[in-house]
């Protein structure tokens, strides 16, 4: 049986001259990035994967920089820039109620209370307080969905539907 993985993080580049790289996080665990945590590093999200062990972990600027054990210089991270962080799917934490994985939110459909059809969870922001599902919308443009009670009513992973009640402006 082929390993599933999830991604975490994608290197946007490298960090100084010591070996770190720079981290566009894309999971809500940080603890993740802890040090001693296995890593799977791949160039697009598939094929090739190569195991990395978190050897330190800090934040810096709002970006998560991490550095792995056996790349001690730039020169051995800098063929890792651009490349997908991942880890194995059974190696996911459980969820409470109303708590949600990225790969369970991105690509599902979402409607309106009223039935209107909006478009497709294509990505996730994680701006601050609350997240934001980027909705793509083919024709109008991408909509902003804030991932609050307010606006979003019902999500269902198993069929895949969200149901949200826009605010006003919200879809415009």
């Amino acid at each position: 049986m082929e390993t599933e993985y999830l991604n975490v993080g994608r290197i946007i580049n490298t960090h100084g001259i010591k070996g770190e790289v720079k981290i566009k996080r894309i999971t809500d665990f940080e603890e993740r990035f802890r040090e001693g945590n296995i890593l799977y590093w791949s160039p697009g999200g598939t094929g090739e994967v190569t195991r990395l062990t978190v050897e330190a972990h800090r934040i810096h600027k709002g970006f998560d920089l991490l550095k792995f054990q056996g790349y001690p210089t730039i020169n051995e991270v800098e063929p890792l820039k651009n490349g997908i962080l991942m880890i194995h799917k059974e190696d996911t934490t459980p969820l409470g109620a109303e708590e949600y994985y990225f790969h369970e939110i991105i690509g599902c459909h979402v409607y309106t209370t009223a039935g209107h059809y909006v478009g497709e969870v294509k990505e996730i922001m994680t701006p601050g307080a609350n997240d934001v599902w980027v909705i793509d919308r083919k024709e109008e443009g991408d909509a902003l969905i804030p991932y609050i009670e307010e606006v979003v009513v019902q999500v269902d992973v198993s069929k895949k539907t969200i149901i949200i009640e826009p605010m006003e402006g919200l879809l415009d």
